[in-house]
């Protein structure tokens, strides 16, 4: 798949797979920053992408940065239409600061076929084997 990408900052390092077969490409900070424990920053990353409708641009954890810093993403689904600079969200759930370096890791981007739905509002929906049982419905 082609995806076209622009840079928007000169200072941005591009996406990049780490290997051959991976699904999610390393995002790279832009700035310095020490993300504080509660902490919401908004990282711009300096490019925007252009790739075709049935897709979406997801951001994921980067696996190191849970387990090691206590970072999470939050949000981060960019669709087929938007061309606007890409950016991450980070939360700070860790009890310590957490310095980000420019050109560190800290998010990766995977792309996802979709199926764009069309609803049909009903007056019932079909039984099934689960019904209406949310949390906790399949036990301990």
């Amino acid at each position: 798949m082609l995806i076209k990408i622009k840079k928007l900052n000169p200072s941005a390092i591009l996406p990049t797979y780490a290997h051959p077969g991976d699904v999610g490409m390393d995002l790279y900070s832009l700035e310095n920053y020490a993300l504080q424990p509660g902490e919401r920053h908004i990282f711009p990353l300096g490019f925007a992408l252009e790739f075709p409708l049935g897709y979406a641009a997801i951001v994921k954890d980067k696996s190191s940065l849970p387990k090691n810093g206590g970072l999470h993403t939050m949000g981060g689904v960019f669709d087929a239409g938007y061309r606007g600079e890409y950016n991450v969200l980070l939360i700070n759930l860790g009890n310590e600061p957490y310095e980000i370096k420019q050109g560190h890791k800290i998010a990766q981007l995977v792309v996802y076929p979709v199926v764009i739905a069309q609803l049909e509002e009903v007056n019932e929906l079909s039984e099934s084997e689960r019904g209406t049982g949310g949390f906790g419905s399949t036990g301990i």
